[in-house]
């Protein structure tokens, strides 16, 4: 609509990107606005109000603010979000319901290959595979995962398009009939005979635990952001002389991936010390902040014309969800577990610590944080294990 960008000077875009996360979140705060952003969570507009605004030529396509943003603010938010985990606490939550969630994670890690098997030779982009192995990040542990795996594979920002609408539209998708499924948990309890002694206990303990979180000081901000600031440097700095892993025709591990590497072990192995307590004044926080940030540049960049090959994208974004609840359903059935694990475990993979805390919320109000628990878990696991699902997607591909 305009014949160039309104919007160019690194700073302006910074400032414009950060006010739409800020009146994102300001609406969400209203009653009003709840059912909204029910099923279409602030995650969703962090991507598609920056896209909008490029489509409608506010702001460029293409900045170095975009690389910048990616490079530091991807680590930057990564070292947050582990330094601040209870590992304890997520080994604590039982075997249940840790075997649910690894079961949607293997249900995506073979889904992924043989879905691009089927689907691929129909693709017209000679590096479809690469966006599949980002989706497989977003659908192992949620939003950070993919963008860590589009920096890994090196997904191109066109070839990315018309997957984050698959990954709205499947993903969350998949988030709506859970919720509406938790209507019936107890019907499906009941068919599968399910052993409810596990979910029972941890309800009730939950339902006792209070908020340990205090105001933020600035001593806290400095202590935050100074040691993100110094895990991300040294991670990249490190990452760089480390030698590139891979095949001729795909680097499955890139000097970005031992960045990332780096700077996630480093911040769980962290979180056994007291700089875990960070957590109490909302280190957490500041990190999912960073990250959002982040998204605004991803969906900034993202070219609309690729949307056009939508259709088959999504199909195989669906069957690829089929695969993924198929595992759940088969180990459900196997262990006894109760629909609340399955949604729980399927939403730890799928939707991350964003949707998960939301989807267990739904089923039994006390659990939430058991949510957000196993959704810290699906990023911890899904660093790894997209990796993997990334290389195989792109065996197949070769």
């Amino acid at each position: 609509m305009f014949a160039s960008p309104l919007v160019s000077e690194p700073m302006a875009i910074i400032a414009l990107f950060s006010a739409i996360l800020g009146i994102v979140f300001w609406l969400d705060s209203f009653e009003v606005f709840e059912p909204a952003f029910k099923y279409l969570p602030p995650v969703i507009w962090a991507y598609f109000l920056p896209m909008l605004c490029t489509t409608v030529g506010l702001t460029p396509a293409e900045s170095p603010v975009y690389d910048w943003m990616s490079a530091y603010l991807l680590p930057f938010s990564l070292f947050l979000l582990m330094v601040t985990v209870d590992l304890k606490a997520i080994l604590r939550l039982g075997p249940m319901a840790l075997f649910m969630m690894c079961a949607g994670t293997l249900g995506i890690i073979v889904g992924g290959p043989v879905v691009f098997a089927l689907f691929g030779p129909f693709f017209e982009d000679p590096v479809a595979w690469k966006g599949f192995a980002a989706l497989s990040g977003s659908w192992i542990g949620g939003t950070a995962n993919m963008v860590a795996m589009k920096q890994s594979f090196g997904t191109p920002d066109s070839t990315l398009g018309p997957l984050l609408v698959v990954d709205v539209v499947a993903g969350y998708g998949w988030m709506g009939v859970l919720i509406f499924l938790s209507a019936y948990q107890a019907h499906f309890d009941d068919w599968i005979q399910a052993d409810t002694t596990a979910m029972d206990r941890l309800n009730e303990k939950m339902k006792n635990m209070e908020d340990q979180l205090r105001p933020v000081t600035l001593r806290d901000l400095a202590l935050m952001i100074g040691l993100a600031l110094a895990a991300t440097v040294a991670a990249k700095t490190i990452g760089a002389t480390m030698p590139e892993i891979g095949t001729a025709d795909a680097t499955v591990i890139s000097t970005d991936t031992w960045a990332i590497l780096l700077v996630v072990t480093g911040g769980l192995l962290l979180s056994f010390t007291p700089l875990q307590e960070m957590e109490n004044a909302g280190a957490s926080r500041l990190g999912y902040f960073a990250l959002y940030l982040l998204l605004t540049s991803i969906g900034a960049k993202a070219d609309l014309a690729a949307v056009l090959d939508v259709p088959l994208y999504l199909l195989a974004g669906v069957l690829w969800i089929l695969i993924h609840i198929a595992f759940l359903l088969a180990a459900a059935r196997m262990v006894k577990a109760p629909l609340f694990f399955v949604a729980t475990g399927s939403m730890a993979n799928v939707g991350g610590a964003a949707s998960a805390p939301i989807v267990a919320g739904v089923y039994l109000p006390a659990m939430a944080p058991v949510g957000l628990l196993m959704g810290v878990a699906g990023y911890i696991l899904g660093i790894y294990a997209a990796l993997g699902c990334g290389w195989l997607i792109g065996l197949v591909a070769v």
